[in-house]
């Protein structure tokens, strides 16, 4: 068995990015064997082909945290050839070989039968949009309605904030659109945004407040940093932030009054190491109530050999929405 792959290997000048053929020695443990269709481009992914990006354990390895495609054999009850399967967080893409690649193997504790979203969609959404699910669900566990007010979403223009936008617009929730690019108002408008402000905080250089006027009834936020500071200095009481970035940094300058004096709650969304029973019915989720309506407004597409171009476009902040990579026939 021969099959291409995206292959990233460390060098002294840094990480390259080779297409090879590989065989099947190189598809690594697992009993589901998928024919990757689609992979799709994140900032993990980004950082995987980054000289001290701090997420492979050990080079060379096929990126691609994401894998979408068609189950070709198995050693597991729960899947058939044929399946439509989507498997994505635990070590792939970063300590296992992962989407970049025409084959994947993965054991079947990682891998998600898809329901009510075609292999393109499952893509499209990836990582970035089961984080975003999570995230929603999140809020709408702490019981967050409609007529609660206002949601902030930060990185409104990224995987994570894009989709959010989207599905709290199918929901009824009034949603607040905070980016840096000043040239995203229609595409964010055209998702359910009821309005988009800049990169907060406003003033970066203005001494942090602990606490300041409640804005929003809760937020999504994958920027972290300062920005997150700021989010829960101005949420309303009670509310509630789902965090799970760190774009604008790993340190959080806040204090405990928010959490004290306010209510706040703090809820960290994590899509890498979740139980796939709770993965999995996440994912049927969204293909149902929190199946976002502008899928299509949000994709992009390119073939997996220009991943790297499309890399590098997260990497420096140029990106928009999501990019689904395809993968067969496209080597």
């Amino acid at each position: 068995m021969k099959f291409w792959a995206m292959v990233a290997h460390e060098s002294d000048s840094g990480i390259v990015l080779t297409r090879q053929q590989a065989g099947e020695d190189f598809l690594g443990p697992g009993d589901v064997t998928i024919k990757v269709h689609y992979s799709s481009a994140n900032y993990k992914d980004g950082l995987a082909i980054t000289k001290g990006g701090g997420v492979v354990r050990n080079y060379p390895i096929v990126p691609g945290i994401d894998i979408v495609g068609e189950v070709v054999e198995s050693g597991d009850d729960d899947f058939a050839p044929g399946d439509q399967v989507i498997a994505h967080g635990y070590d792939i893409g970063v300590a296992h070989n992962g989407g970049f690649a025409e084959y994947a193997r993965v054991p079947a504790e990682w891998v998600v039968k898809l329901e009510g979203l075609s292999l393109r969609d499952a893509a499209a959404l990836g990582t970035a949009g089961f984080t975003a699910a999570l995230s929603v669900q999140a809020l709408l566990d702490r019981g967050l309605m409609p007529d609660a007010g206002p949601v902030l979403v930060t990185g409104a223009t990224g995987g994570v904030g894009s989709v959010s936008i989207d599905i709290l617009s199918g929901l009824g929730f009034e949603v607040i659109a905070s980016t840096g690019k000043t040239d995203a108002n229609d595409l964010l408008s055209e998702i359910g945004a009821n309005e988009v402000i800049g990169r907060l905080p406003e003033d970066p250089n203005a001494k942090p407040r602990p606490l300041t006027k409640a804005r929003w009834a809760a937020a999504v936020d994958s920027v972290g940093g300062a920005s997150l500071a700021y989010v829960l200095s101005a949420i309303g009481y009670g509310g509630a932030v789902a965090a799970s970035g760190l774009t604008g940094g790993a340190e959080l300058p806040t204090t405990v009054m928010p959490f004290i004096l306010r209510g706040v709650t703090l809820e960290g969304i994590d899509s890498v190491n979740l139980p796939i029973e709770r993965r999995r019915e996440v994912w049927a989720q969204l293909g149902k109530e929190l199946r976002p309506q502008h899928l299509s407004t949000l994709e992009n597409y390119a073939p997996i050999t220009d991943v790297e171009r499309v890399l590098h476009s997260i990497r420096n902040g140029s990106h928009r929405g999501r990019t689904v990579l395809g993968v067969k026939g496209e080597f």
